[in-house]
């Protein structure tokens, strides 16, 4: 058997996917894996040693580069590399029309979810067999229901990620525990005010614990300079990729982040975890794993320093 998933994007999203291949890998061992995702995570599916095939998909820069013939270009080797292969089961848990049209352009038997499942019902109209999914639970939860109910396996395997970090040298680090700090996030309204990070830093020092600050552009860098600069001994990474961040957190003896799919990584790769919600509800979409997962915090009701302080405390005495 030869399935193919559809998660495309975003980031904390493909993560979420990632225990539907450990359950498939599970139940059919031999069955071949591939997987379909926005060009800028395809590295995440290739952490799972389960996943065949990963087939990089460009939506987001297509559609704003139309005019060019190089896209149109892109656009007919992806469409043949996507049918290169006739697949027995091609299951979308997006649930989104984008990802239901990618759908259509492979060969083989199209799952997803019902009309009043899916994010967008019309997605449902596109797929061969349908199946309703509670909307009430986690996304975790509700990726790994869709695939039971289309594979016919059950429901309650016991949750696992199956990635691990790649084996990189992460040299620059300084020896010691260190706190891998999430302060960026995609949109301004997620963000935890600087001086609540300021004073977590200067109380991770205390305990020993020495800061690291990722960014991911050029204003993002400005606000971890701020932060670092008011942190003795806190470090701005240099600039890495989706694996170097996965090195990188792996090495953390906790990760503290806002709303971000960097806080998910974590979680995935059994690392302690504290997720700060400012203006989103955790509820379905926040950190959830097997190890110390903390979401504290929502919309509207940032958390306290001190709170989260105490939890950082929690996990680095495990």
């Amino acid at each position: 058997m030869h399935i193919l998933l559809l998660k495309t994007s975003s980031l904390g999203d493909v993560i979420h996917n990632l225990p539907v291949v450990s359950d498939l890998r599970r139940s059919f061992p031999d069955a071949g894996i591939d997987w379909c995702v926005e060009e800028n995570f395809a590295d995440i599916p290739r952490l799972h040693p389960a996943v065949g095939e990963v087939i990089p998909i460009a939506i987001r820069r297509w559609r704003r580069q139309l005019g060019r013939t190089a896209t149109w270009q892109e656009l007919r080797d992806f469409r043949q590399r996507l049918r290169a292969r006739t697949y027995d089961y091609i299951l979308d848990t997006q649930g989104l029309v984008k990802s239901a049209l990618v759908s259509r352009l492979a060969n083989g038997r199209r799952l997803g979810y019902a009309a009043e499942a899916a994010r967008e019902p019309l997605a449902a109209r596109f797929y061969d067999d349908t199946f309703v999914i509670p909307r009430n639970v986690h996304a975790v939860q509700r990726n790994r229901w869709l695939a039971a109910a289309a594979f016919d396996y059950p429901v309650d395997l016991p949750l696992e990620y199956g990635i691990s970090p790649p084996v990189m040298d992460v040299g620059w680090l300084p020896n010691g525990p260190v706190a891998v700090l999430l302060t960026a996030t995609s949109r301004d309204d997620k963000l935890w005010d600087e001086s609540h990070w300021c004073a977590l830093g200067r109380e991770l020092l205390r305990s020993g614990v020495t800061s690291i600050l990722p960014t991911g552009n050029a204003r993002e860098r400005e606000r971890a300079e701020r932060i670092a600069a008011a942190v003795t001994g806190a470090i701005v990474a240099p600039p890495l990729g989706l694996r170097e961040l996965a090195a990188l957190l792996a090495r953390a003896s906790v990760a503290i982040g806002v709303d971000t799919g960097l806080a998910h990584l974590a979680a995935a790769l059994r690392v302690p975890v504290i997720a700060l919600y400012v203006a989103t509800d955790p509820a379905l979409t926040g950190v959830f794993g097997n190890g110390f997962v903390r979401n504290l915090g929502n919309s509207g009701a940032p958390p306290e320093p001190a709170a989260v302080i105490a939890a950082a405390e929690r996990a680095l005495c495990r």
